[in-house]
């Protein structure tokens, strides 16, 4: 009894082997996504106290990578996750609905809807204005200020152009420290 249930799991286990040789010398691979990333996408509504769109479409891209999402899924994923006004944006958007609507359009409009239309000029009186809040940490103020110093430095192609931009956000942000220390003492 034992013997014969041990040689049917053998031919079995050979079959399947038989199976797994017969895919691979096919080129047939095996995807499997995890779409259980979609959790780590957090909810975006489009306001200005929420994260940054580019955060936002950030952390899709990366969920997408790991996840081994194609640009369906991602295109998907960023349409469950939208809330308030910018699901209604969403839902509004006839080109965002149409058979040829794909990932890369879903950027491309979100980008342009949701552009900051503030001036450099402006980002540059509110980093310099930044006063520390009450129940903020140095951290936290520290990063609201790195994030009010990139929003004036324009994103370029070049990666050596974008080092230096970076490092003038950089001198700026340290600029706005100390001009704070200096009417402090």
């Amino acid at each position: 009894m034992a013997e014969a249930r041990l040689f049917a799991e053998l031919q079995e286990t050979k079959a399947e082997l038989q199976r797994l040789r017969e895919r691979v010398a096919a080129g047939t691979q095996t995807v499997h996504k995890d779409l259980s990333l979609v959790s780590l996408v957090p909810k975006w509504s489009g306001s200005e106290t929420g994260i940054p769109l580019e955060e936002f479409l950030s952390s899709i891209e990366g969920a997408a990578q790991i996840g081994l999402w194609d640009n369906s899924d991602r295109l998907n994923v960023a349409a469950l996750r939208l809330t308030d006004g910018a699901k209604q944006f969403y839902n509004g958007c006839l080109e965002l609905h149409s058979p040829d609507a794909d990932w890369q359009k879903f950027k491309t409009v979100f980008r342009n809807r949701y552009c900051d239309t503030h001036t450099d000029q402006y980002h540059f009186l509110k980093l310099q204005t930044a006063r520390q809040g009450r129940n903020e940490t140095p951290s936290e103020f520290a990063d609201r200020c790195r994030a009010l110093s990139q929003k004036i430095v324009c994103k370029v192609a070049d990666p050596l152009a974008q080092r230096i931009h970076f490092e003038n956000a950089e001198r700026m942000l340290l600029a706005s420290f100390f001009s704070r220390t200096e009417q402090r003492n």
